[in-house]
């Protein structure tokens, strides 16, 4: 069991203690359905190993997943999980959850079954409400949270290319796009994730991906840097 494996195994402990005496406590528990879009349908029997990462799938799908996969765990675990899978120590920290089979076996079984103890339900079983896809799609999106201490490291800079960004206007001609996509890309390649998995979503990824030369796209990808920001505080 490596350093990963015990760090989470240890927050299931503790988390699955605290997550019941919340439920008990009356905290509601609904289940929204998810809209996995244009996802490749996985079929009816379940898989044990994610089919949508981008070394399987291909770039395309696994971007797809990740927007379905953070739709679908914003509207059924975050409010267990934490937003961006930030555990406040209610439920274990599922970004320490490995991206290889393990992890996935561990994933799959809980989707499925959900979880009791003695008698009260700590997670739900979502595999007749949610589906395989959908499943999938969020564990794609939890295990490519970013390594925060490492994103710390980046803050500054990633607050000075926001600046840049924000201050183009009208003007697209006053910066280079390329150049900019270049250094956001080049830090997104430095962020790795906490599951393993080789690449982490991170904001700096996500707003390279946005910017196209239009007045339109800095906006976005300087919104984009602005929340991403925000939330690292």
């Amino acid at each position: 069991m490596n350093r990963i494996t015990r760090k989470f195994a240890i927050g299931t402990i503790i988390g699955g203690s605290m997550i019941g005496t919340a439920f008990a406590a009356g905290l509601p528990l609904g289940v929204s359905p998810v809209d996995t879009g244009d996802l490749p349908h996985t079929g009816d029997e379940w898989l044990m190993e994610n089919p949508y990462r981008a070394e399987v799938a291909g770039e395309d799908v696994w971007r797809e997943a990740l927007a379905v996969g953070e739709s679908g765990y914003i509207q059924n675990c975050a409010r267990c999980h934490g937003l961006g899978v930030v555990s406040g120590g209610l439920a274990p920290d599922l970004r320490f959850l490995e991206a290889e089979e393990y992890g996935d076996s561990w994933y799959v079984e809980r989707f499925r079954s959900g979880y009791s103890q003695n008698g009260t339900t700590k997670m739900p079983a979502f595999e007749e409400t949610l589906g395989q896809d959908a499943a999938w799609a969020i564990r794609t999106y939890i295990e490519t949270r970013p390594d925060d201490e490492v994103m710390a490291e980046y803050v500054d800079e990633l607050a000075e290319l926001r600046d840049t960004l924000r201050s183009v206007g009208d003007d697209t001609d006053s910066v280079d796009p390329e150049a900019l996509k270049s250094r956001l890309n080049e830090i997104a390649a430095e962020i790795p994730t906490m599951s393993g998995a080789p690449v982490a979503d991170s904001i700096a990824s996500r707003a390279a991906q946005i910017i196209d030369g239009t007045a339109e796209g800095y906006v976005h990808a300087a919104e984009t840097l602005t929340i991403g920001l925000s939330a690292a505080h």
